[in-house]
């Protein structure tokens, strides 16, 4: 594995993103062990476009115009709803010392999802991945499926970081509802313009 696509792959996942956020939010809100499901369920998110461009399905929805589409504004609705869930009193950025600790299978599923209904995922791995792949490579399907397992390798633990930083900053941020309410503004709005974002796109 060539360390030029280890650090390109890690600057990928540093760049604040949806699921950024979502571990970010989920880190503040409900601690640092809430946080790896979170984490967990963003990583998962990632398999089915990293299948889609070894298999060759991100190619369809490239030149389908419809299938594109449809996943984009599952996307922005999907975007929407995490906006508002955010924004809302006792929602997934509802932060005190007695919040219960949501189902970690809740937190992975709408994880995973965040990244699953984002119909850029598969046609970035379908332009990422090959780059990488050693020319004239006779099978480069374990090349690829190699590359895109340090891929999500790296966004878990990259996730777990930024969950425990936010995990970190929880106990300030209880003893200050101002913060918070500044926080959860600032990301229902974020999420919000992803979703904008994302429905005002072409491809």
């Amino acid at each position: 594995m060539s360390l030029e696509y280890l650090l390109t792959a890690l600057v990928v996942v540093l760049l604040p993103g949806t699921g950024v956020l979502y571990t970010l939010a989920i880190g503040l809100g409900l601690g640092f062990r809430s946080s790896i499901a979170a984490a967990f369920g963003c990583t998962l998110g990632i398999l089915p476009a990293a299948v889609a461009s070894i298999v060759g399905l991100a190619a369809i929805l490239h030149t389908s115009a419809l299938a594109f589409q449809i996943i984009k504004y599952l996307g922005v609705a999907y975007l929407f709803y995490m906006a508002w869930n955010i924004l809302r009193e006792g929602g997934a950025l509802s932060v005190s010392e007695d919040t219960k600790p949501a189902s970690s299978w809740q937190l992975a599923l709408s994880g995973f999802l965040l990244n699953v209904l984002n119909p850029k995922l598969s046609l970035f791995f379908l332009a990422f991945l090959p780059q990488f792949v050693t020319a004239g490579a006779p099978n480069p399907t374990p090349q690829l499926i190699s590359l895109a397992a340090i891929f999500m390798a790296l966004t878990f633990v990259v996730f777990i970081g930024y969950g425990a930083c936010a995990a970190l900053a929880r106990d300030y941020v209880i003893s200050r509802p101002k913060v918070m309410a500044w926080l959860r503004g600032s990301f229902a709005a974020t999420f919000g313009f992803l979703g904008l974002r994302l429905a005002l796109s072409e491809r």
